[in-house]
């Protein structure tokens, strides 16, 4: 090499090294200046349930440790659609953030032909709070007692076999319906306004099977008017240690491996550097036992991933959501 390209190349590298140099300096600025005021958590659900519940056990710890008010903010409607898109059109800074379930997060993109925000490139990933498997319930009157015997009773009734959601494309729906296909068994879908009126007509025995979260068939199965039958995901819920999985029963299909879950995400442009101190910080609090107790009570799978690692389990979700709602037909506008 001659003189003048060995005095380019060093002229280069130093000026990419101050170029760094600069960069590396703005992000330590961004995460040391961050949070300079309230924290906003939007929940795109009403309050009360859950993932709000869930949202505000996470706020108060988060506020403690930040020094700054950490509030939560309900904006329902539309299926978790407007809150979450109102969340991820904020400003990305780092003070306004999503806390939702991964049917906003992730599984809309299939079932919707058009979003008003487009969850793989309009928010940054977080972290993974928890995962929420679901319940496989029955009517305590169906002569079946585990998993593959109600699947064998379906096969010998189809046609005649009546399951309930929560809504078209919910969890609930999107397995029914995976089943109903897998047993060419004609199952009847019956799409409610919630878990509530499900769960009463299950009880009253207009449906034979559904779905649901154990936060609300919890008084069912503590009353014997509903008969738990297995839960979804790869491992036993805390609250519910003598159910085993539909895995442990020998039902290895897709959808039963996967679960629900309940994530936190900023605007797509929220400097890398906040992002993960961000994680950083939901993971010290995902840690504490009293926050773990109280998302294991309702049910869930306390999680605190890294983003990077929760970016890399939507990459692996992602797939099969897509094949499970092609297989139901859903398609919400």
């Amino acid at each position: 090499m001659n003189a003048f390209l060995q005095r380019r190349t060093l002229a280069t590298a130093l000026a990419a090294a101050a170029t760094l140099g600069t960069l590396g300096l703005a992000g330590t600025a961004h995460a040391q200046s961050w949070p300079s005021k309230p924290i906003k958590l939007i929940v795109p659900y009403a309050a009360g349930g859950a993932t709000d519940i869930t949202a505000r056990t996470i706020g108060e710890k988060l506020s403690a440790r930040l020094g700054q008010p950490v509030l939560v903010d309900n904006r329902g409607g539309a299926g978790g659609v407007t809150g979450t898109d109102a969340a991820l059109k904020s400003p990305a800074d780092g003070h306004t953030l999503l806390v939702s379930l991964g049917t906003t997060m992730l599984i809309n993109q299939f079932l919707y032909d058009k979003l008003p925000y487009n969850p793989q490139t309009d928010q940054a990933l977080i972290t993974q709070i928890a995962l929420a498997p679901v319940v496989l319930l029955v009517n305590p009157q169906l002569p079946v007692a585990t998993a593959p015997e109600l699947l064998a009773h379906i096969e010998k009734n189809k046609s005649k076999i009546a399951y309930g959601s929560w809504g078209m494309g919910s969890y609930a729906h999107l397995a029914g319906a995976w089943l109903s296909d897998k047993l060419k068994a004609d199952m009847n879908h019956v799409a409610y306004k919630g878990e509530a009126p499900m769960l009463q007509d299950l009880v009253g025995g207009q449906l034979q099977m559904a779905f649901a979260s154990l936060q609300s068939a919890r008084p069912y199965l503590e009353s014997g008017r509903l008969k738990a039958l297995a839960v979804t995901g790869a491992q036993r819920m805390d609250a519910l240690p003598k159910v085993s999985t539909m895995s442990e029963q020998g039902i290895k299909d897709e959808v039963f491996q996967v679960t629900g879950w309940l994530g936190m995400s900023a605007p797509a442009k929220t400097p890398p550097d906040v992002v993960a101190r961000l994680g950083t910080e939901v993971q010290a609090v995902m840690a504490l036992p009293e926050v773990r107790e109280r998302i294991q009570q309702m049910g869930f799978l306390p999680v605190g991933s890294s983003p990077e690692q929760f970016a890399a389990q939507v990459r692996k979700d992602a797939p099969v959501w897509e094949r499970v709602v092609k297989v139901s037909g859903a398609k919400l506008d």
